[in-house]
């Protein structure tokens, strides 16, 4: 019937609506670069998901506080007591409900896209290091943002394909879905952002836990 309709409209009637057409993604990415970059510190609380198309989803929450480039601190509530910190000098991997008995520790790498800090994956010189997509406007948590699609031009980065969700407000990520190169999707949800807050440097030590064996990497 809806057809039938469209087939008697006044010939002086417009056939069709031009379609609005999208922002340009790269201003948006650059001022979330630039506005990450201007931290003196971040914390909020996140949720992961990791769906890997061999074991499944693996989902796991708790804080995460960062201050510059080499100090970060992901500290889970589930699994309880699990950790991944960069101490400033080092990185240091808990995960003893995968690996029980051992936490590893690495150098710092001196590229923090190559790192295990996901917002400096995305907002590390973007503008230089993707190309962008503008994918819609959403709200997360009543707060409007705007999805943008990114593809590293180059290939050594080590995921294929991501999608944040930018705050329209502060411009920071509120949630990144990021295609890893091994096949993983991670998901990572970002509550109760907080910037620019005095951060203690407990915050980012970690203290091996007794009987726990160090594994250098």
């Amino acid at each position: 019937m809806t057809a039938l309709c469209l087939g008697v409209l006044p010939a002086s009637a417009p056939t069709a609506r031009l379609a609005a057409q999208d922002p340009d993604p790269r201003p948006i990415v650059e001022q979330a670069s630039r506005a990450y970059q201007a931290l003196t510190s971040f914390r909020a609380d996140f949720r992961q998901l990791i769906s890997d198309p061999m074991i499944g989803d693996f989902r796991s929450q708790g804080r995460l506080t960062q201050a510059g480039e080499s100090k970060l601190a992901m500290r889970f509530t589930d699994p309880a007591g699990e950790a991944i910190v960069m101490d400033g000098e080092r990185l240091w991997v808990y995960t003893p409900s995968t690996t029980p008995g051992q936490v590893l520790r690495m150098k710092l790498p001196s590229d923090p896209a190559y790192g295990p800090n996901v917002l400096a994956w995305i907002l590390t010189r973007a503008t230089e290091r993707y190309s962008s997509r503008y994918v819609r406007t959403d709200a997360i948590g009543g707060r409007g943002v705007d999805v943008i699609g990114l593809t590293p031009i180059d290939q050594s980065l080590p995921f294929t394909d991501a999608v944040v969700w930018m705050d329209q407000y502060d411009h920071l990520p509120r949630r990144l879905e990021i295609r890893e190169r091994g096949g993983q999707v991670r998901t990572l949800t970002l509550t109760g952002v907080e910037t620019n807050r005095r951060v203690g440097s407990e915050t980012f030590r970690f203290d091996v836990p007794p009987g726990t064996r160090i594994i250098d990497q």
